[in-house]
């Protein structure tokens, strides 16, 4: 299919666009496509998507725009193709003008495979990425940026075990071709051809018929993975043989019988489906979970525009994405103050308050800020690589009962000691470790302060890992009012976008697609679609200097 053209010279007599640019605001979504269109999405921005031959698309300049609205408006591609068709507004925000004088319509199918040529091409996000240029260059991107990551519930059943090893099974038949699928059922022992959907006919309040059922399944599951073992196959083969490695590995285990039985509990990374593989547990707080992915946004808190938006595994967390949130900032080659050397007494024992505290004055120095997801070791090592100020909240030290905590007792990496609220001081080991622990013993058996730290029969027991002084330096800049300040008036507004990315309006929290890259994919066209909408509100267009805001009325 080669490039079609969109027409970039509107009809001035067309009765829909005189009667829409009357009634639809500019500062409207609707508005700014119409206004910005061949700016913003030129057809040549996606003349990589076609070919030199063949017949012409739809415009790519159109599908973006229609592409934006659905995204917005949370239509599927049918009710999306519906509203281009029937809804004046869709309409004349692309351009197209009014029945008689541009396409009416086109198949829903148009728009599944222009999203399947963009996430196989070099440049998959290029909706967002243009969103985020535009507000970059109209000044609405500053320094700053705020972190945080919302649930997105899977489109999928969650299954059990026995569903996902026979589904499993079944996905092997499934991509196989006849003559393999033939070898395949040959090996499998159960009275089951492995071809309806759901779970097998079983005895389900007989718990030795349960166990007798997982036991088969799991011995067909494992005769299938033998009969395939260091042959080559099919990628498809491949990949739905790993698959079932994984569901048969992952929930069950071998007992001294030889008896094959669900293991008591959840595996880590457990697959939760083999309809969509890469869905997962996730756990928003320790009594709320949830089946599906983690959406991630970094937003300029002054503009609110989202700088950066990734999809990511629902058990992951948040501060793994970090760097992938803030892939847009210019923070230039940094090395921090505080240096790791590999050994655990040499580790953070600079001075803490030369990186990790005031910005030293410089307003231009990027500045991060995030809940206590973001406030690990690690995390606030990875800011300091980046440059970046970090204004994340570090979890206090605690201890069970209101006894010492952590910060209770002087931890002195230069001198390798530690020193305990009663003034008696433990040598810290000499150790190439990440985390070592100090032990008090000899010092808790006659001490008067005991009660108040501890009731193990050894004695208090510190930990101190590799980020020991710059988590305790991070801990002591947060009781500082002005950084309270600070934290409290910026860090909310990124919940209060997230709140716009999640609004029902544009689907709700249920993922519209299978698989991580899919998702990822959708959730980077709904920050493109949410900056649009934000460009719009704020009166951004193209001036002879380039895009920049409109000046306040008045």
């Amino acid at each position: 299919m080669t490039l079609g053209l969109a027409r970039r010279q509107g009809d001035l007599l067309d009765d829909l666009t005189r009667f829409c640019g009357e009634a639809v605001g500019d500062g409207s979504i609707y508005g700014l496509l119409h206004r910005e269109r061949d700016r913003l999405f030129p057809d040549a921005l996606f003349a990589d998507l076609y070919t030199d031959r063949g017949r012409r698309s739809v415009p790519p300049s159109v599908l973006a725009c229609v592409m934006v609205l659905q995204r917005l408006e949370g239509c599927s591609d049918r009710e999306a193709t519906d509203r281009f068709t029937f809804d004046a507004r869709w309409r004349y925000a692309c351009g197209v003008g009014g029945w008689q004088a541009g396409p009416t319509s086109f198949v829903h199918t148009v728009l599944v495979r222009t999203r399947m040529r963009l996430r196989a091409s070099s440049d998959p996000d290029r909706v967002f990425r243009v969103s985020k240029e535009v507000a970059a260059e109209a000044g609405l991107v500053g320094v700053r940026r705020v972190l945080d990551a919302a649930p997105l519930f899977d489109a999928v059943a969650t299954m059990d075990t026995v569903t996902l090893v026979r589904s499993a099974i079944r996905g092997v038949l499934r991509v196989c071709d006849a003559a393999l699928a033939g070898e395949v059922r040959a090996v499998l022992a159960r009275d089951d051809d492995y071809v309806a959907a759901g779970k097998p006919a079983c005895e389900w309040d007989d718990a030795d018929a349960r166990e007798l059922l997982i036991d088969a399944l799991v011995r067909d599951g494992l005769a299938v993975l033998s009969l395939l073992d260091g042959r080559e196959l099919a990628a498809a083969v491949a990949e739905a043989a790993e698959l079932l490695a994984v569901v048969v590995g992952q929930d069950t285990t071998a007992d001294a019988d030889g008896r094959f039985r669900i293991v008591r509990g959840v595996a880590a990374d457990r697959v939760i489906s083999t309809v969509d593989p890469d869905a997962r547990h996730g756990h928003k707080t320790s009594a709320r979970a949830f089946d599906g992915y983690k959406g991630h946004a970094a937003i300029d808190p002054d503009s609110e525009i989202i700088t950066g938006a990734a999809a990511g595994p629902a058990g992951g967390g948040d501060a793994a994405m970090t760097e992938v949130l803030l892939d847009d900032m210019d923070t230039g080659e940094h090395t921090s103050d505080i240096t790791d050397t590999g050994d655990i007494d040499e580790r953070d024992s600079g001075d803490p308050g030369s990186d990790e505290g005031d910005d030293g004055g410089d307003a231009s120095r990027p500045a991060v800020y995030g809940d206590a997801a973001y406030g690990s070791g690690d995390n606030l090592e990875r800011l300091a690589q980046l440059g970046a100020k970090p204004m994340v909240k570090v979890q206090p030290a605690v201890a069970p009962g209101g006894r010492f905590s952590k910060d209770d007792f002087d931890i002195d990496l230069a001198n390798h000691t530690v020193t305990c609220p009663n003034g008696r001081a433990a040598a810290i080991p000499d150790r190439d470790a990440d985390k070592v622990q100090v032990r008090f013993a000899e010092h808790c058996t006659d001490c008067p302060l005991r009660p108040q730290c501890t009731t193990a029969a050894a004695g208090r027991t510190i930990t101190i890992g590799r980020h020991e002084q710059r988590l305790a330096a991070a801990r002591a800049r947060q009781q500082d009012p002005a950084w309270q300040a600070d934290y409290r008036a910026t860090r909310p507004k990124v919940e209060r976008k997230l709140a716009h990315l999640l609004r029902r309006r544009h689907g709700g929290r249920r993922v519209r697609m299978r698989g991580l890259r899919r998702v990822d994919s959708d959730w980077k066209l709904l920050a493109g679609a949410v900056n649009l909408a934000r460009l719009a509100t704020l009166g951004v267009r193209w001036t002879p200097t380039g895009w920049a805001t409109a000046p306040a009325a008045g």
